[in-house]
């Protein structure tokens, strides 16, 4: 397991085919949410630290979810209950392990943000944090998208695949897009909380927002809904989260 996650993290893990389109859309991706938060990068300088800690923890963060965390969920898993009860009951118990996931993520999304807030004298307005959760939510994202369209462009993808398949051709850039909203949203969330004395209470909350993009994939192998409505939901999630965090900030603003 640990060789596993040595590879991963080398070259040829998560940095394997790279790709000028792989890594550029994911850029392009991060910047058009990140300018929707307007973070203050060019007065407070120290925000460009939090998005380059948000981009280097990103990969080790999904190292430990993807090998560990998973190898520890499917052995109590699979000491206590039969591959038969497992299969029956799949919808549920996916959920706790999701969730654990998305604590393991968001954590290490947050220790950039915390570091920031530590070094400011743990005291920021709730607008600052929730941009600084934010830049670094983005870092972390553009990471692991650039990850994802490398895998695409890697795979043959050529617009050719459009005029065969039709729009379902491009929908792993429309996943990568949205789930890079999600990222930034989530962590953006729990940035805001930790400004306002709530930082355990809104960490917790800010993992919830994995849940759903996350269980998506459950609802399609278990064949309850399609892979295109798999991708309606995680883009209308993205929508929500970041609505619900722009009136966060708003509401704060108004008081």
């Amino acid at each position: 397991m640990i060789e596993q996650m040595m590879e991963f993290l080398s070259v040829n893990g998560i940095f394997s085919n790279p790709s000028v389109w792989g890594i550029g859309l994911a850029v392009v991706f991060g910047v058009i949410w990140l300018a929707c938060y307007r973070p203050p990068l060019l007065t407070k300088p120290w925000l460009w630290a939090v998005l380059a800690g948000g981009a280097v923890l990103a990969p080790i963060a999904i190292a430990v979810a993807a090998f560990p965390l998973r190898f520890g969920v499917s052995w109590l898993y699979g000491t206590y209950l039969s591959q038969e009860d497992i299969t029956k009951w799949a919808l549920l118990l996916s959920l706790p392990s999701i969730y654990l996931f998305g604590l393991v993520r968001e954590g290490f999304k947050l220790v950039p943000v915390v570091v920031y807030w530590w070094c400011n004298g743990k005291d920021i307005e709730p607008r600052l944090g929730l941009a600084a959760g934010a830049v670094s939510g983005a870092g972390f994202g553009i990471l692991e998208a650039q990850w994802m369209l490398n895998y695409i462009f890697g795979s043959g993808w050529s617009w050719e695949s459009v005029q065969i398949q039709g729009l379902i051709a491009l929908g792993g850039f429309w996943e990568s897009f949205f789930i890079l909203g999600i990222q930034v949203a989530a962590c953006a969330l729990a940035g805001w909380g930790l400004a306002r004395g709530q930082g355990w209470k809104f960490y917790l909350i800010a993992a919830c927002v994995y849940l759903i993009p996350a269980y998506t994939l459950v609802l399609v192998n278990s064949e309850l809904i399609t892979a295109v409505q798999a991708e309606f939901l995680v883009a209308a999630w993205a929508l929500i989260a970041t609505g619900v965090v722009f009136w966060l900030r708003e509401k704060k603003s108004e008081t």
